[in-house]
């Protein structure tokens, strides 16, 4: 008796060491080792968010992951937002640890990326225009993500990301991976029937229990709708000024009026409204609530991409991952059977 074939088995699958070809996103500070194990043992790809983290933490973190499984991640960092020094000890760190793959994002850093793949290691590079899919695949990268406008957190282009992606498939001659706003196993069939080999979600599993995020954080994500989104280059503290993100709107956002863009970081003053412990969270810096934040979590970056209208509760990551990949089979299927 021949078995039927996973409908979902992508050439990621065999690369990533995956079952599933979902990749979570490398969200800073809510994508800690609780979230990817999670999402590793529910047949994820997990990617630990240690963006501009302490070695420290990031060693503290593989090894937590590590003692809840064995399967493969990555761990997300972004060269071009990260002080050279820090950024020359966290790769360090990660290689010593054996760490096999990394994901990259923002501007390509060729120094980075080479680094690495001499060092025998993957590289799933987020891009968010042609000309960065070009740069990337040029210097090694082993996995484009095309990431699109509809993406929560940072946004480094303005297409959709179908529309990116159908460029990027076009032009790269690797593996393409589909980012932004996909939430749902349609999404996920839509981006594997246009011959991507599998999607990255951030936003579907920030709404989840083993999420580092604050409860109010994942709160809000479960009450909003994708018009309650918006991009600004507004919470730019920590970041070069220009970069947007998408945000759910708050108080803040309110303020702005129609200016969503155009803000100055030289020009924000640093008004403490949070802290994580000792550590001051300020107005318009580009910091999340945490677990572990206090003060005005309102105020702060309450990151969501445009699938939020389809997040309508707080659930486990496993449980999240293994409906969206049971609703895209069977929207594969229907496709394949009409």
């Amino acid at each position: 008796m021949t078995a039927h074939p996973d409908l979902l088995r992508t050439p990621l699958c065999d690369l990533l060491g995956c079952d599933v070809p979902v990749i979570l996103a490398g969200m800073g500070g809510v994508a800690r080792s609780e979230l990817a194990a999670a999402v590793a043992l529910a047949g994820g790809y997990p990617t630990l968010g240690m963006v501009r983290e302490d070695p420290a933490l990031i060693a503290s973190e593989v090894a937590a992951l590590r003692r809840a499984t064995d399967k493969p991640f990555a761990v997300n960092l972004i060269p071009a937002a990260t002080e050279p020094g820090l950024l020359d000890a966290q790769i360090g760190t990660c290689l010593d640890l054996g760490v096999t793959t990394f994901s990259f994002f923002w501007d390509v850093v060729p120094d980075a990326v080479e680094r690495v793949k001499k060092a025998g290691c993957k590289v799933l590079h987020q891009i968010g225009n042609i000309e960065a899919a070009r740069r990337a695949e040029a210097v090694g990268a082993d996995v484009l993500i095309a990431q699109g406008c509809e993406a929560g957190g940072h946004v480094h282009g303005r297409t959709g990301a179908f529309a990116l992606a159908d460029s990027v498939l076009t032009a790269a001659s690797v593996p393409v991976v589909i980012s932004g706003g996909i939430t749902t196993g349609r999404g996920l069939a839509a981006a594997l029937g246009m011959g991507a080999v599998g999607v990255q979600c951030g936003t579907a599993f920030l709404a989840t229990t083993e999420a580092f995020a604050h409860d109010y954080h994942k709160r809000r994500i479960i009450d909003a709708t994708s018009e309650d989104t918006v991009l600004t280059d507004g919470f730019v503290l920590n970041w070069p000024a220009g970069s947007a993100v998408r945000v759910l709107k708050n108080s803040v956002t309110a303020g702005f009026g129609d200016r969503l863009l155009g803000h100055d970081p030289a020009q924000i003053p640093s008004e403490v409204i949070a802290y994580d412990g000792d550590t001051p969270r300020f107005r318009q810096s580009t910091d999340s609530p945490m677990r572990t934040t206090t003060g005005e979590l309102e105020a702060m970056s309450l990151y969501a991409g445009q699938g939020v209208d389809a997040v309508t509760s707080v659930v486990s990551a496993g449980d999240r991952l293994r409906y969206m990949a049971d609703d895209a089979r069977r929207c594969l299927s229907e496709l394949q059977h009409g």
